[in-house]
């Protein structure tokens, strides 16, 4: 399918113990043998597939390296074209010398996610597997690793094969009807129509809910830390990051300007600002951080709204609450070491959490209360979850097209209205997995990756 054969480092950037050179292509095998000479005196042209060969890097009777090839027989490979992996020592100069040699041999030096775009065409991979690989990659905690690990094992696709199955089912039908409109065709009865429109609607909802708390889980949740001057919130802020981030004093106003930190509590990554405590003030500098406090509220996709406990709610606590009632907020009551004597009616409707910041206590219930607040509490480990816009947007316009068959069905449209709004359900559907995509939207997907991937 490619005339060219393509070579890149495949390990990151920078020094290491080993480096490995990735050649794919038809001229992959004889490319190598051209800058790789086998103790054993072998060519790799004569090894089978999965073989390796122990031997050395040579350029013009100087020897580069010592260095370990893997030899891969088309179909049978990661890119489904004859491949050999080329391992040597792993510093950036010894690297860039081996590929510059393998790319005077006959190779072309590869693009972005130019391997795996080549196992997507060739059949190795469909493309949402492609895409989880860069998850796969760049997961920066646990949660977005687990997701990327699933989505890379097939689970997504199987979801969505099983959406696609009834549609086609459903498409089917409906074709055979406007052929044969005076036979009887199994499947085309209104309940049994509109109980496969009804699934695959409830299983495309599920996977669109599912996407906004995966989301939530691989790039983190805005959150900010508010509430009234001295109640704790620069404590909290530094039980939360496991250092002193924030000044802690007795002082009301001592926090002024945003302190912001990352934090990762369970699996959840939080990006935690520290705000001012929101109070009516004289002082200029201390007002302009109550005013910077309210913006970070609109803008946050979490609240903790820290309370003293020790103290009765003040008019100021009371303003807060108002503020915050139409919000995504979890109601931190702190200093619950000292004692508690906050109005309880004042906090119904909202998620309560007891802490005491200062001894540390109450770190697992905030978490979970945290949790449950960023939607991702019912993420199962091993959620079949969406993973990029592109797929988020290809579900939804496929469950757009599944409600408007729906509605079409209800509302006693002809069948081949209902149809029409199927095949737009199955096009968006066959784009996300990339059995119909055009050139445009892979090389947008790959452009995306990194070299040598």
């Amino acid at each position: 399918m490619f005339e060219r054969t393509i070579a890149a480092i495949a390990t990151p950037a920078g020094d290491g113990a080993l480096g490995v050179i990735r050649i794919s292509g038809d001229d992959a095998i004889a490319i190598a043998d051209r800058v790789f000479t086998a103790f054993s005196g072998k060519k790799l042209s004569s090894l089978e597939g999965y073989s390796a060969a122990y031997g050395e890097i040579m350029e013009n009777e100087i020897r580069l390296d010592d260095a370990v090839a893997l030899v891969f027989r088309a179909p049978h490979s990661y890119t489904g074209e004859n491949t050999v992996e080329i391992t040597v020592h792993g510093g950036s100069l010894m690297l860039r010398s081996v590929l510059r040699l393998i790319l005077k041999s006959g190779a072309f030096l590869a693009q972005p996610g130019e391997f795996t775009k080549r196992a997507f065409l060739n059949g190795k991979s469909d493309l949402v597997k492609a895409e989880s690989v860069m998850g796969l990659i760049s997961a920066s905690n646990e949660a977005e690793l687990r997701l990327s690990r699933t989505a890379h094992s097939g689970k997504v696709a199987k979801k969505i094969a099983e959406i696609e199955s009834g549609l086609t089912a459903l498409a089917a039908s409906v074709a055979a009807y406007s052929d044969y409109p005076d036979e009887d065709i199994e499947g085309l009865n209104y309940e049994n129509f509109n109980s496969m429109l009804r699934s695959a609607q409830n299983a495309l909802n599920k996977m669109l809910k599912e996407y906004d708390a995966g989301k939530i889980l691989r790039e983190g949740i805005v959150t900010a830390i508010v509430g009234r001057p001295n109640v704790g919130k620069s404590t909290l802020m530094n039980m939360l990051s496991g250092e002193e981030r924030s000044i802690v004093t007795d002082v009301p106003g001592t926090t002024r300007d945003i302190v912001e930190d990352t934090v990762t509590i369970g699996d959840l990554t939080l990006r935690l600002a520290d705000t001012a405590g929101i109070r009516d003030t004289d002082d200029t500098v201390e007002s302009i951080g109550v005013r910077l406090a309210k913006k970070r509220i609109e803008s946050s996709q979490l609240i903790l709204a820290v309370f003293d406990s020790s103290e009765p709610f003040s008019d100021e606590d009371y303003a807060m609450l108002d503020y915050i009632k139409d919000k995504n907020a979890v109601i931190v009551l702190n200093k619950t070491d000292l004692k508690d004597i906050v109005n309880a009616e004042a906090l119904d409707g909202f998620t309560v959490v007891k802490i005491s910041a200062k001894e540390g206590t109450g770190y697992d219930e905030l978490s979970e209360a945290i949790a449950k607040a960023a939607g991702i509490a019912s993420l199962s480990p091993d959620s079949a979850v969406l993973l990029s816009e592109r797929q988020r947007a290809c579900a939804q316009r496929t469950l757009e097209g599944v409600t408007a068959a729906r509605e079409a069905l209800n509302s006693g449209m002809s069948v081949d209205a209902v149809g029409v709004c199927i095949d737009d359900a199955l096009a968006a559907l066959l784009e996300l997995t990339g059995k119909r995509v055009t050139n445009e939207v892979t090389d947008e997907i790959f452009r995306r990756f990194c070299v040598g991937k």
